[in-house]
């Protein structure tokens, strides 16, 4: 079977990408706990997508209580803030800083902090325009929506970081 020069390109190209430890940005990385349980505040849809998030990991099932999982991740608080970061000559609202911040601490089976309180902080700069309130306010929705995605990946890197011997609290 003869490649064209074209098909000998794609795959030195995929040769070259596999060598180079190339993932797609979607793998979630491995949790060094069987099961989790996720506890966030109620109400904030933070805890909906750790769980989703859990669930897309291969190797860490998601416990339907405390007394079933390995660790609980218990999410303290998730809050966004948007506060003025310049002002126009007239006094005018130009830019604001959306900042969201999480705060979460991680629990063994017999409620032992394995990983205790820990801050995650983002910050988005969003320009405003008074003649496209609304477009500035999808655009802020959207900008919060990422910041929490952000920091959810954050949280699962930090956790596939812990070694099995302190996960199991032994």
């Amino acid at each position: 079977m003869k490649l064209s020069k074209q098909q000998w390109l794609i795959v030195v190209i995929m040769v070259l990408l596999t060598a180079c430890g190339f993932k797609l940005r979607g793998q979630i990385a491995a949790l060094p706990f069987k099961s989790m349980y996720v506890n966030a505040p109620d109400g904030h849809s933070i805890g909906i997508e750790m769980e989703r998030m859990i669930k897309a990991s291969s190797t860490t099932k998601l416990a339907s209580s405390p007394s079933e999982a390995d660790a609980t991740l218990d999410i303290i608080s998730a809050a966004n803030q948007r506060m003025i970061l310049s002002l126009s000559g007239g006094g005018r609202v130009r830019d604001f800083n959306l900042i969201y911040r999480v705060i979460y601490r991680v629990l063994d089976k017999n409620g032992v902090e394995i990983v205790p309180n820990t801050e995650i902080t983002l910050t988005r700069i969003l320009p405003f325009l008074d003649a496209q309130i609304l477009a500035k306010e999808a655009e802020e929705a959207l900008l919060v929506r990422d910041m929490q995605t952000d920091a959810l990946q954050q949280i699962v890197w930090r956790l596939s970081a812990i070694k099995p011997s302190s996960a199991t609290g032994q």
